[in-house]
């Protein structure tokens, strides 16, 4: 047990650190277009399949109420919390239209849509890029590995270069924590300011 225990907390690491290295840049980026989307009065949308539309719905709790700092709410959606329109369009239609629809419905053009997907190639992160492209919504994926299909389909990559799912999701999360902090620094003044609910 301890060596699985080490292992995996220096694989784990190993994951966050190789992301910071090669990709921070793209977070960075991400950081920019999020910004500019809620000061233009737009939204970001989030998707993803088991442990990433988990991270879909933490990543727009911490927007819509806070990360660390008490803010003004932030329009974040995650596209994986209506179970009636989930089973309806996987029932009527495929489970591989549940995101474009909402999108379709939801998404305008100055909106941000961002997929989770640890192997980049989840059918319905997929068509919902293709939904969205034809909108004039922005895509971004946060993905693992080689990337998979959606590094080819996405404006903005952010890939965690591991081939170790939990270690991806991992890291996904801490990205995810990450996008909240420097979001809130950059429009709200964040830690700075010693604003941080006790």
């Amino acid at each position: 047990m301890e060596n699985i225990l080490r292992r995996s907390l220096a694989d784990s690491i190993a994951a966050k650190q190789d992301f910071y290295r090669d990709h921070r840049q793209q977070l960075f980026l991400l950081v920019d277009w999020v910004i500019d989307c809620f000061r233009l009065g737009n939204k970001l949308m989030i998707c993803g399949n088991g442990g990433s539309a988990a991270d879909a719905q933490h990543l727009a709790a911490e927007f819509v109420n806070r990360f660390l700092i008490n803010r003004a709410p932030l329009p974040a959606l995650a596209l994986t919390t209506d179970t009636s329109i989930l089973t309806s369009v996987g029932n009527d239609f495929s489970y591989d239209d549940i995101f474009a629809k909402q999108v379709e419905a939801l998404g305008k053009k100055g909106d941000i849509l961002l997929g989770i997907s640890t192997s980049g190639n989840s059918p319905n992160v997929v068509r919902a890029f293709a939904a969205a492209k034809k909108i004039g919504v922005r895509t971004v994926v946060l993905t693992g590995g080689s990337g998979g299909r959606l590094a080819g389909e996405a404006e903005l990559v952010l890939n965690v270069p591991s081939a170790k799912t939990p270690h991806i999701q991992e890291a996904h999360l801490w990205i995810e924590h990450m996008l909240c902090w420097l979001v809130d620094e950059r429009l709200f003044g964040g830690l700075r300011d010693g604003n941080v609910p006790q």
